[in-house]
């Protein structure tokens, strides 16, 4: 039968000594802790010989109120619980003590220079492995696991297309709202198809996809990836002889590879329909008018420009989402954590990559 922790202070020849009687664990402690602490000396000698039951709750106690175990203690293991709850305790009391203001600063600069330092060499790294298996896949075709490709291609493509086809046509009849009241003002109205065109073609279609893609298949793949690290199923792969990133990495790069041109394309169409319906509501142009204008004065480069980027967007929201669910540690927190990175990385580098394209073609005249 439990009984209520109580201590008794006692004096002897070597000073005082702070005797505990009963159970000292977390449903009979009670308010005897508080009182321990603020009538037990500090580093009065404990002595165990009438103790109970004892756990981590009765531990924290006595860590609080300073008291010392004797090393020749009848209770050993309440002496080892004791000296595990003191060294966490100690530590978050040093973390309490506030720094100067300065070198706060400096600390956190560090650790933020430090962290860009590790992103960037294991960003290299799975870059570096990444290459050797494609290398490995190239050199021998049947390694490439066809089943899981496929399947991926399916979810992370055909399941997208609804999503990416509305989405873009709204954008499409939002650019063609757009050009229709702002160009209306010179009197150009009809050069609004010419504005449809080259946006949807050349950036919209393309950009608007991938950052689509960002958030649907880059979180789906950390996560996916992120919840096999936790449960130690790519361990168990890696012991049976399988590679990872040829079993797990390789299927969702080719399946994104593939299927973003294609998005892409389906893009396109569908932010040119919206515009062309937008047109024909509002400017009373009808479809075939804009069909004929659009091919007569929208060159076909515009839409190669927008395609040449589909596959470096796919490679790039792979990468990012087979990494970060391969960062993942062993609780929840950190999979939430880098599922959340791997959705901001992607689009941020996403909206980079259209950035530099920009420029490059800027500097080529087209």
């Amino acid at each position: 039968m439990s009984q209520a922790a109580a201590f008794e202070i006692r004096r002897s020849r070597d000073g005082e000594v702070v005797a505990l009687t009963g159970d000292w664990t977390a449903q009979t402690l009670g308010r005897a802790a508080d009182r321990l602490i603020k009538d037990a000396p500090q580093g009065a000698a404990v002595d165990l010989s009438d103790l109970g039951r004892f756990d981590t709750a009765g531990a924290y106690a006595v860590t609080r109120a300073g008291l010392s175990v004797p090393d020749n203690a009848e209770r050993q293991d309440v002496g080892r619980l004791i000296q595990l709850v003191g060294k966490p305790i100690d530590q978050k009391d040093r973390g309490r003590a506030k720094p100067k203001s300065a070198y706060a600063m400096l600390v956190r600069m560090g650790g933020s220079v430090e962290a860009v330092g590790s992103d960037a060499y294991h960003t290299f790294a799975f870059i570096g492995r990444l290459i050797s298996t494609i290398a490995r896949l190239a050199a021998n075709p049947r390694r490439l696991r066809l089943a899981p490709t496929v399947a991926l291609m399916e979810r992370a493509g055909l399941d997208a297309l609804p999503i990416v086809a509305v989405t873009n046509f709204f954008i499409g009849a939002t650019v063609g709202f757009l050009g229709a009241s702002l160009l209306a003002q010179f009197g150009a109205s009809v050069f609004s198809v010419e504005l449809i065109g080259v946006a949807s073609l050349r950036e919209f279609g393309v950009l608007i996809t991938a950052v689509l893609l960002a958030g649907r298949s880059a979180s789906s793949f950390a996560a996916e990836l992120g919840a096999m690290k936790m449960n130690q199923e790519i361990d168990a792969m890696q012991v049976m002889g399988v590679d990872p990133f040829e079993a797990l990495v390789l299927p969702r790069f080719i399946a994104m590879l593939t299927m973003t041109p294609l998005l892409t394309f389906v893009a396109m169409i569908a932010s040119l329909t919206g515009g062309m319906l937008v047109t024909w509501i509002a400017l009373d142009l009808s479809p075939a008018f804009f069909l004929q204008r659009l091919l007569a004065n929208v060159e076909p480069v515009q839409f190669y420009l927008g395609m040449v980027k589909a596959p470096f967007l796919a490679i790039v929201i792979a990468a990012i989402g087979c990494r970060q669910g391969l960062e993942v540690g062993g609780d929840v927190e950190q999979l939430g954590r880098r599922v959340t990175i791997a959705v901001v990385q992607a689009i941020f580098s996403i909206i980079v990559i259209d950035a530099v394209f920009a420029l490059i073609f800027m500097e080529l005249g087209v």
